[in-house]
């Protein structure tokens, strides 16, 4: 069984480069679930024009396989809802000082 806190530790080892916020703290993770030894994953980008699109999905979906225990990986890349600043945690804005 995978822990799901690994997980999440994972993903915050995921930086935008654009912004230098990692991707779940930035709130471009919609959706885990984690069942047995499988992840899947829903997140997004800052833009569809992000031109960092394919680095950001591979890392994210290298992060997520080297958990102990992950066995498979399904990463699905949405649009819906759009990402905006109101989508990032409150606790990151107070962090960054954007309160």
């Amino acid at each position: 069984m995978v822990d799901k806190e690994l997980v999440i530790a994972a993903l915050r080892e995921v930086y935008d480069p654009e912004i230098s916020i990692n991707v779940y703290d930035l709130g471009l993770i919609y959706n885990l679930d984690v069942k047995d030894d499988h992840v899947h994953l829903q997140h997004t980008l800052t833009s569809m024009m992000c031109p960092f699109a394919d680095q950001i999905c591979n890392d994210i979906e290298q992060a997520v396989q080297s958990v102990q225990g992950v066995a498979t990986v399904e990463r699905e890349l949405v649009w819906d809802p759009p990402f905006g600043l109101d989508m990032i945690p409150e606790e990151t804005k107070f962090a960054l000082g954007w309160e």
